[in-house]
C-alpha cells in the first residue's frame, strides 16, 4: 500500500512516516503544503491520504474539497489542531473519511489508517480468506491450509495487494505504483522475483496454484 502524508510540520511528517514504514510495511511519500500535496494526490495513486487542516498554501479542507470534486474516492484522514465541531462537520461533510486531533498517539493514527485502507478496499475484517489462504494484516501473518508462511516484507506486501484485489488483473505497474513511493530505484523484474518467491513458499508447485500470470497482462489471486 502507498500513502501520501501532507503536513508542513517536518518533524511530525517524519515521525508519522517512520512509524507507518516500519509498523504497516507501507510506501510514504511526504509533501510539505498545500499546493505540492494536491499535485502529487492527483499524479499518484495513492491508498490513503493524511492531510493536515491548516497547511501554507492551500489549507486541508480546500485539498480534501479539489480531490473529492475531481472524482477521488482515495480515503483521506485529516490531521488537525482544532477540535471545534463546526471544523470537524466541515470537514466530514467535505469528503473525508475521518480525523485524528492533535496531539495524537501514533499508534491510533496507525490503527486508523490501516482501518480506512481497509475499509476502501471493501473490506470489513482484519482477517483476509481467499480459498485455503488466510492473511491476518492486522499482524501481518500468513496461513495456508492452516499451516503459517513466513514471507519477506516486501513478499507479504505483494500478497496483501493481490488479496485486496482477489480476482482481478493485476499489472505489474500497478504493484510497482502501489507499493514503491517516489525513491524507489526502478528494477524491471523486482515484481517478478517477489512473485516466485511467494509462489514456492506458498507451494504453488505442489498443489492447486493461487497466484496465477496472464502473459502481457499482470497477475490474479484466484483458485
Amino acid at each position: 500500500m502507498r500513502v501520501l502524508v501532507i503536513e508542513d510540520e517536518r518533524r511530525l511528517t517524519e515521525n508519522i512516516a517512520r512509524s507507518v514504514r516500519e509498523s504497516a510495511g507501507y510506501a510514504v511519500d511526504c509533501a510539505f503544503d498545500g499546493e505540492n500535496g494536491l499535485f502529487m494526490a492527483k499524479s499518484n495513486p495513492y491508498d490513503l491520504i493524511m492531510v493536515d487542516l491548516m497547511l501554507p498554501g492551500r489549507d486541508g479542507l480546500s485539498v480534501v474539497q479539489e480531490l473529492r470534486r475531481g472524482g477521488a474516492n482515495v480515503p483521506i484522514l485529516v490531521l488537525t489542531a482544532r477540535d471545534e465541531k463546526e471544523s470537524v462537520v466541515a470537514l466530514l461533510n467535505a469528503g473525508a473519511d475521518d480525523y485524528v486531533t492533535k496531539p495524537f498517539d501514533l499508534g491510533e493514527l496507525i490503527a486508523r489508517a490501516k482501518a480506512l485502507i481497509r475499509r476502501g478496499k471493501g473490506e470489513s475484517d482484519t482477517v483476509l480468506r481467499f480459498h485455503d489462504l488466510e492473511m491476518n494484516i492486522a499482524d501481518h501473518t500468513v496461513h495456508r491450509d492452516g499451516e503459517p508462511i513466513s514471507l519477506t516484507g516486501m513478499e507479504y506486501r505483494v500478497l496483501e495487494y493481490l488479496a485486496h484485489r482477489r480476482g482481478a488483473v493485476v499489472s505489474k505497474t500497478e504493484l510497482l505504483e502501489h507499493l514503491y513511493d517516489f525513491n524507489w530505484e526502478r528494477f524491471s523484474n523486482v515484481i517478478e522475483v517477489y512473485i516466485s518467491g511467494l509462489r514456492r513458499k506458498l507451494g504453488d508447485a505442489k498443489g492447486e496454484k493461487l497466484i496465477q500470470t496472464l502473459r502481457g497482462r499482470g497477475y490474479v489471486l484466484r483458485a
